[in-house]
């Protein structure tokens, strides 16, 4: 079931759960009219937050995947030269070749604005571009238009996107960035709240399953010098292993047995690290 509230307003989605505090201020950045900017530990739901929020209000959901080496034209429009010039030689193409317009392409930015209907736009780990993309994304986004230089046409939004940004904070964003957005970090769900989340996603598990996995899981992401920490996709994952297992007892968590150590550690020096530490905790 979606939730979708007669106002319009955003209140959570069917396997999101919402804190107040998130939820005013995803609100009040779509009456404002603002971009959110997300920050946040991977893992604590920051891209699923656009993905709740184009389900909750019955959105398209476009996503631009940020890359270190993005030019800012490349989330706005491509120009197919490549293809012209080939239909331009072979002539088997039902496109006029004497007019650019049919080989522009529009990127996110440009679906977005150009989309029949309003969209949520997701900019996903802005962190990873260099300041110039960062600030003049934000002019384009503040003017809800862009110019294509190669027709001398300029593009305007139909509609204003409901717009998310997410930043994993590995890079400092510009303060003109921070000043043209609202902020909101997401702190790494307490363990009452990722009970709620498992809930969600594990409606009928056990009890025990799920206290015993949620202590040993905090457990294991206070092991020192871990680089990737598990995060919540890793714990349901995790969860879902254990309840496969017709074999698995929930009390041996308890006792230090953490089996499937591969689903929650990604890295080769993580996973050695807490196969140690498990391994030390059963001697005693």
């Amino acid at each position: 079931m979606t939730l979708q509230p007669s106002d319009g307003s955003f209140a959570g989605a069917t396997r999101y759960v919402l804190d107040e505090e998130l939820a005013q201020i995803v609100n009040i950045s779509m009456a404002l009219e603002m971009p959110l900017l997300l920050k946040g530990e991977p893992g604590t739901g920051k891209t699923m937050l656009a993905h709740a929020i184009a389900e909750s209000l019955n959105m398209p959901l476009i996503v631009l995947n940020v890359k270190s080496s993005m030019k800012l034209v490349e989330a706005l429009y491509q120009y197919d030269t490549l293809t012209r010039l080939n239909d331009s030689r072979f002539g088997d193409s039902r496109r006029d070749v004497s007019s650019i317009e049919e080989y522009i392409k529009m990127g996110k930015i440009g679906q977005a604005f150009t989309a029949d209907h309003r969209t949520v736009l997701l900019i996903d780990e802005i962190d990873k571009a260099d300041t110039d993309f960062q600030d003049d994304m934000l002019d384009v986004l503040d003017q809800m238009e862009f110019d294509i230089i190669e027709i001398d046409k300029t593009m305007s939004a139909r509609h204003r996107p409901v717009i998310i940004i997410t930043s994993n904070a590995k890079k400092d964003l510009s303060d003109p960035f921070l000043g043209r957005c609202n902020f909101h970090h997401i702190a790494f769900p307490d363990p009452k709240m990722m009970r709620k989340i498992i809930g969600v996603h594990f409606p009928d598990i056990h009890d025990d399953l799920v206290d015993n996995a949620i202590t040993a899981f905090y457990h294991m992401r206070e092991l020192e010098a871990v680089e990737k920490r598990p995060a919540t996709r890793e714990l349901i994952n995790w969860i879902r292993a254990l309840n496969a297992d017709p074999d698995f007892k929930p009390k041996r968590l308890a006792k230090g047995d953490v089996p499937f150590l591969g689903v929650l550690f990604k890295k080769s020096g993580d996973y050695e690290r807490a196969s140690a530490f498990v391994n030390r905790r059963k001697m005693f």
